[in-house]
């Protein structure tokens, strides 16, 4: 008799980072904390596009945002070229009965719509803490009789319109606190920190209701639940940035497959390796189009592991076309649109975001290439790229980089990324993401 595939729980959330209690920060989340010491926590896990629908897009469909469509974001014209690759459509080859609560993100109309990504049932499209919660408890008090994947999305901790942070607890005492590099420690950027804490903990109050349903239903033992989030926090030099300040995400796995224990894993992982993992662990072969590789062992009972991971952005707020690579000492970047000034549209309005701009931001170079030593600048602030002593390295990864983008046929290659006529995208010379557009 074959074996029930496991469902799949994939918990997500807005500009999370790493800055949750698992990873060493001082913010309050017991509940991801206790998924990770039943589960395995991955510390070197990267986003593959730190902004909003790209990095979603590309969890999903295990393609880099270039080869899957998602150039920018949803509810700005952009799509996916093939809602087919959603891991959605794809898990109903295994009889999987997929459902939303919350967020997705990568679909927005009037160019697509939520039954073209593939889901089966929409329990809610609200992103608030309390109706997404509440409608995967009753989800999992009367589960489907299939396997089932259920997407589960929170808006937190992303900054509201007014630059704060949704929540539903207070923030504690921002004189105890220290907001994360590269943001400097001041009164202005502490308050901010501790709205940004009180918001992830208010998130881990709604994902620890989440986890003690499964339990009471009884689905726990065969559910893999993914905790992740799209990128990294909305501060300055973080979101929206190829560092690892921006590429560098939570990714926490417990259930079926070996993903227990507490097992604590270092070496890279691309987000881009969840869509086969999923598809393989449903018993599915994976596609061509998959770019990723499986966090599975393989027959041998090992588990391929990267010697890099890459990322990119090419639109958020504003146009602002980039790629890089890492490896375990080094990170290169690479711009292609010379501004010779830091595009403000791509950082989310906020204090931190005022209090650098007050004290001269818009003054820093805008370098077109970058190159980082990790192990002696792991907050990847001085740039090597025109240094002598380096010019083996960066050659060596130029070349790393350059052979990726050929084999993933990156439209960078042809020259400056194409716009549609739904395309909406914010003059760069603007202050805010809210400014004038670009006709």
């Amino acid at each position: 008799m074959q074996t029930r595939p496991p469902n799949i729980l994939y918990l997500h959330c807005h500009d999370a980072g790493r800055y949750i209690q698992p990873y060493g920060y001082n913010v309050v989340t017991p509940h991801l904390q206790r998924l990770a010491e039943e589960g395995v926590l991955y510390r070197n896990a990267h986003c593959a596009n730190p902004t909003c629908s790209p990095s979603r897009a590309c969890l999903l469909t295990g393609q880099y945002a270039h080869s899957n469509g998602m150039l920018g974001l949803a509810h700005r014209g952009f799509r996916l070229n093939d809602y087919q690759h959603h891991l959605a459509n794809q898990l109903r080859a295994a009889g999987y009965t997929s459902a939303l609560a919350g967020t997705q993100h990568i679909a927005a109309p009037p160019l697509s719509s939520l039954e073209e990504i593939g889901y089966d049932q929409i329990l809610t499209t609200e992103q608030d803490f309390e109706t997404p919660t509440a409608a995967a408890e009753r989800f999992f008090a009367s589960p489907p009789e299939k396997p089932f994947f259920l997407s589960l999305g929170y808006f937190a901790p992303h900054r509201t319109d007014d630059g704060g942070f949704p929540s539903l607890v207070p923030p504690p005492n921002p004189d105890y606190l220290r907001p994360p590099a590269p943001i400097p420690d001041s009164a202005e950027t502490r308050s901010d920190f501790a709205n940004y804490a009180a918001s992830i903990q208010s998130l881990d109050i709604s994902i620890g209701r989440v986890l003690e349903a499964l339990d009471r239903n009884g689905l726990a033992d065969n559910t893999l639940v993914v905790a992740t989030t799209d990128h990294g926090i909305a501060f300055p030099a973080m979101k929206c940035n190829l560092t690892d300040h921006g590429t560098g995400v939570m990714l926490i796995l417990r259930g079926p497959g070996g993903f227990r224990g507490g097992k604590v894993v270092e070496s890279f992982v691309s987000q881009i390796d969840l869509a086969p993992t999923f598809l393989q662990l449903a018993g599915l072969p994976i596609p061509a189009h998959i770019q990723g590789q499986s966090l599975l062992p393989d027959a041998q009972g090992k588990v391929a592991e990267r010697d890099c991971v890459f990322a990119e952005i090419n639109f958020h707020a504003t146009e602002e076309p980039s790629r890089s690579v890492r490896t375990q000492r080094w990170k290169y970047i690479r711009r292609y649109k010379d501004y010779g000034y830091q595009p403000l549209p791509n950082c989310d309005d906020g204090p931190s975001k005022d209090f650098w701009i007050q004290n001269g931001w818009t003054e820093n170079a805008y370098e077109m290439e970058l190159l980082f030593d990790l192990l002696f600048d792991p907050n990847e602030t001085h740039n090597l790229a025109a240094s002598p002593a380096h010019a083996a390295t960066l050659s060596e990864m130029r070349e790393r980089l350059d052979r990726w983008m050929n084999e993933t046929n990156d439209p960078l290659l042809a020259g400056p990324l194409k716009r549609t006529e739904h395309t909406i995208v914010t003059d760069p010379t603007e202050r805010s993401p809210k400014g004038r557009r670009l006709a």
